[in-house]
């Protein structure tokens, strides 16, 4: 090979190197080559996280944000089984501490969020519910979270709190599951987050109970350890956890971490 030709592929190879050492890849043109991000998280998380995700993308159009909501214990049991994800938001901080010591995260997380629970009836309230305590009448169809779920697990506690034994007709896994039960008028009752009920608007009652705040369920964010877009995995997280997206969290009814 002739000296200048040699000279020209190794310019070419180091030009190259130096392109992939870059933390995003580029399009021939220079341009930022089109990632999708995929975001696992909280089903209690659907409608902000919807529009976190929309103010994400106009900030950076290179990126599509891909969601998968879903009880947060059972997001996890799927990135256990090796499930691709980039980004991972829980409903409470004891199935992001499990993630962490299965190996799942990459980092650590951060707080961002935080809810507490709220009973949800039908519009006309058809059993009269206006306590925790009427939740437990024999008479009252009342569906919850399963335990192995966060909002189960906070349900738990609060009978705990109480002392009010609830004895509920089903136990679904995710709140999303237990607003349905409401919604198709299959229950009388069910507890699920303040931001539920404040999402569903008119189509539930929601009935607050003082001891509630007893259990404050507070929500966590990490970047997931196999993710093929650490860097805005990261860019996502500063996101959420910064003004504009806690803007979003606060306007759906989250509080503060």
């Amino acid at each position: 090979m002739k000296g200048w030709a040699a000279a020209l592929v190794a310019v070419v190879l180091t030009t190259t190197l130096a392109a992939c050492s870059d933390d995003g890849i580029k399009d021939v043109d220079g341009s930022p080559a089109p990632e999708t991000l995929t975001v696992f998280a909280a089903a209690s998380l659907k409608g902000s996280f919807t529009r976190i995700g929309a103010a994400f993308e106009k900030q950076n159009p290179e990126v599509t944000v891909r969601f998968s909501f879903a009880g947060s214990s059972d997001l996890l049991a799927q990135l256990q089984q090796g499930a691709p994800a980039d980004v991972f938001a829980s409903a409470d901080e004891a199935t992001m501490d499990t993630a962490r010591v299965a190996g799942v995260l990459d980092g650590d997380a951060r707080d961002f969020a935080s809810n507490t629970l709220e009973i949800a009836t039908p519009p006309d309230n058809p059993a009269g519910i206006r306590t925790l305590a009427d939740l437990a009448a024999p008479d009252v169809k009342v569906v919850v979270c399963a335990p192995t779920v966060p909002c189960g697990a906070a349900t738990e506690d609060v009978e705990k709190e109480s002392g009010v034994d609830i004895e509920p007709v089903s136990e679904e896994q995710s709140v999303t599951d237990v607003l349905g039960k409401i919604l198709s008028g299959e229950a009388d009752a069910g507890l699920v987050y303040v931001t539920d009920v404040k999402a569903a608007g008119k189509k539930v009652h929601g009935v607050p109970f003082g001891e509630s705040s007893e259990v404050v369920n507070t929500y966590p964010i990490a970047t997931v350890r196999r993710s093929a877009h650490a860097g805005t995995a990261e860019a996502f997280t500063d996101f959420v956890t910064e003004s504009e997206g806690q803007a979003i969290l606060a306007a759906a009814g989250f509080g503060a971490p």
